[in-house]
């Protein structure tokens, strides 16, 4: 619909347009020539239709795309092989052994004596014969292995920080004891310490646990067992004491003690030694030596006492002078001794080691009186008879050889083993084996040319000279921090152990193969050989 409005002239403002205003124009009238008021007036619809519209319509358009079809592809195989085998043995035939037709003793005793002549002369002429000689015939293989058999140890005395300061085989072979005290510096005179003893054989063995355990009042620095007693050891004292336990009594172990008299060593008791008595063979004395210069022998005798029965004294002055020696200290007169060690083919002759580095060769049927004031109830007696060259510094170990009358070994703080005759003073050969210490060297009880020394780098080495002068068989390691291995003993009964302990407090028992254990050909006569050479 669409409204048009009508045109009007225009009037001039007067009272009646004021009225009309007034009015709204409903009072006014129309008339002739004058214009009506504005009226709505209804036309027809007019459409004009958008030619733009049309033209701007929206276009479209329809694409599609399609990938290149899919080449798909089958394929199978199959085998099939198959492989039949069979063996079949023979039907087993019965062998018919011929029966054996009685001999004809005439023809064959005829023959015999026909023979006998030519047989005799073939065995005479191989019995003459050196194709063999040295070969010895060894059915067993040898091995190269030393592999550890137990580790022992005492929890109460480790952890009080001691160490195992000497080792010992039982007569039976089947208990080791060890002793705990200290070998650094210090003063150990009162620290309490422990006697300990394992029996390897019994049942349900506690290593942690010895099967014995003896409290001592002062360090112990050294123990042997009875040669023939299985069940006493005898041991020697940081404060200069000598004892003997029976440790088959627990509850009161002491059998004999020296106590503090003017006889009792002044220094630390390095080691004691069971001899038998020169009259009475089945019964033993004690002999203990110390670093005061005294050499004592001690008779078990009633109310637990151990009484002295001879002396000796190692005064600077007596000692021979076949060697040149360090001048010792002003005012000093005794001779420090460290170690002993008897030999084996003459009860007399023992070896003495030295704080001054030099062993000393001894008899105890010495005579001279010791020109010492040390007090004694017993004349003390001057034993040296011999000084060999001495090491670089105190030697702490000596071993004789159990079979040659002429060795022995002798081990130092320089690091160094020699091997000495008895025959002269220098070495027949040195060996050094550590670059610290070396605490214990011990001859093989089964093996001539077989040794084992102890070092303060924490190993065991074990020698034999028959395979090299120069450098270890077998090189154990003990001590995993390289703490000292202080002492070991080999087992005289059971001969393929060897004992060791160290600074950690523990006992270990190595069992060694039959290389350490069994002769090889020729050995006693390359033993003779060395020491032939030592003596030209």
């Amino acid at each position: 619909m669409v409204t048009r409005a009508q045109p009007r002239q225009p009037r001039r403002a007067g009272s009646a347009g004021a009225e009309m205003l007034a009015t709204g124009g409903a009072a006014s009238a129309e008339g002739p020539g004058r214009p009506g008021p504005l009226q709505d007036e209804t036309l027809g619809v007019a459409s004009v239709p958008s030619q733009w519209r049309g033209a701007q319509g929206i276009r479209g358009e329809t694409k599609s795309c399609q990938t290149a079809s899919i080449a798909t592809a089958e394929a199978s195989s199959q085998t099939r092989k198959c492989a039949d085998a069979e063996v079949q043995t023979e039907a087993p035939e019965l062998v018919r052994v011929p029966s054996v037709s009685r001999h004809d003793g005439p023809r064959l005793a005829a023959f015999l004596r026909r023979v006998e002549a030519m047989v005799i002369r073939e065995l005479n002429k191989n019995r003459r014969s050196h194709a063999f000689d040295g070969f010895e015939v060894n059915w067993t293989e040898q091995q190269w292995t030393v592999t550890c058999l137990h580790t022992l140890g005492y929890p109460p005395a480790q952890g009080q920080g001691l160490h195992v300061t000497s080792l010992s085989w039982n007569t039976t072979g089947s208990v080791v004891a060890c002793a705990y005290g200290r070998l650094d510096d210090g003063d150990w005179s009162t620290l309490k310490s422990f006697v300990c003893a394992w029996n390897l054989d019994r049942r349900g063995l506690n290593p942690r646990q010895p099967s014995v355990v003896v409290e001592v009042p002062s360090a112990v620095m050294c123990l042997a067992f009875h040669p023939t007693q299985p069940s006493h050891i005898a041991g020697g004292l940081y404060s200069g004491e000598v004892l003997v336990w029976d440790v088959s009594r627990p509850e009161d172990p002491l059998l004999w003690r020296t106590g503090l008299t003017d006889d009792t060593h002044t220094d630390p008791v390095y080691q004691v030694v069971w001899l038998p008595e020169p009259r009475h063979s089945h019964r033993f004395q004690v002999l203990s030596v110390a670093t005061d210069g005294k050499v004592l022998l001690w008779q078990g005798v009633g109310a637990g006492q151990l009484q002295l029965t001879e002396g000796f004294a190692l005064v600077v002055q007596q000692l021979p002078r076949n060697t040149k020696l360090r001048k010792p200290p002003r005012g000093e007169t005794e001779v420090g001794t460290t170690a002993v060690a008897f030999s084996s083919f003459d009860p007399s002759l023992f070896v003495l080691g030295t704080e001054g580095g030099f062993p000393l060769k001894c008899s105890l049927a010495a005579e001279e009186a010791a020109l010492t004031r040390m007090p004694s109830s017993v004349p003390l007696r001057a034993p040296a008879q011999f000084t060999f060259s001495p090491h670089g510094g105190p030697v702490y170990s000596v071993s004789c050889s159990p079979f040659h009358r002429n060795l022995f070994l002798s081990a130092g703080t320089d690091g160094h083993v020699h091997l000495y005759s008895m025959l002269q003073a220098q070495p027949l050969t040195s060996l050094r084996l550590s670059h610290k210490y070396l605490f214990a060297v011990r001859w093989s009880p089964v093996r001539p040319l077989v040794f084992a020394a102890a070092s303060g780098e924490g190993d065991v080495q074990l020698f034999d000279l028959q395979k090299s002068s120069q450098k270890p068989t077998v090189s154990i390691k003990q001590t995993q921090d390289g703490s000292p291995v202080y002492c070991l003993e080999f087992n005289r009964q059971q001969t393929q152990l060897l004992a060791a302990g160290d600074a950690q407090g523990t006992v270990k028992v190595w069992q060694l193969s039959t290389e350490f254990t069994e002769q090889g050909p020729g050995e006693t006569e390359d033993l003779e050989q060395l020491a032939a050479e030592v003596a030209t």
